[in-house]
């Protein structure tokens, strides 16, 4: 498996970036390719619930995040899963005097393989991975620095 790792430090707590970040009818404001959320299974984030979101047109489609991994206060692992890839993507929320650190990781593994496929992934494919992560923990950071601040 490939793998890509962000991470960023905002204004405010454990406790307030994980709470936002499991508030799957925000996604679409902070999520990278996220257009909407179609279906939440289970207790989300708890163990075994599932989320299953859809990108835009040009995105990765329809994706599934099954909860494999989570813990209070401290992160939580998804196995992920679109037409394209499968993997796990962890989050962790770790305390920074001031404020909250984010770290967003992805392992990854592409379906349909080729002789050319490892090629492809060093050229386009993580470095997609890894902008796509980035905007994702940005965004989340921007909205966080806002509640920090007292707006919605």
């Amino acid at each position: 498996m490939r793998s890509v790792t962000v991470t960023q430090a905002f204004p405010g707590s454990v406790s307030e970036a994980e709470s936002r970040w499991y508030e799957t009818s925000r996604w679409p404001q902070w999520r990278s390719e996220c257009d909407r959320v179609l279906e939440v299974r289970g207790d989300w984030p708890q163990l075994g619930s599932m989320v299953i979101w859809e990108s835009g047109p040009a995105g990765r489609g329809r994706v599934t995040e099954r909860v494999v991994d989570y813990e209070v206060r401290r992160g939580q692992t998804v196995e992920v899963e679109d037409d394209s890839i499968r993997g796990r993507q962890s989050v962790v929320f770790s305390p920074q005097d001031p404020g909250v650190q984010v770290t967003l990781s992805l392992a990854y593994e592409i379906k349909r393989r080729s002789p050319v496929t490892a090629i492809i992934d060093l050229l386009f494919i993580r470095r997609a991975m890894a902008v796509s992560l980035s905007t994702t923990v940005s965004r989340f950071g921007g909205g966080l620095e806002a509640v920090s601040e007292g707006q919605p």
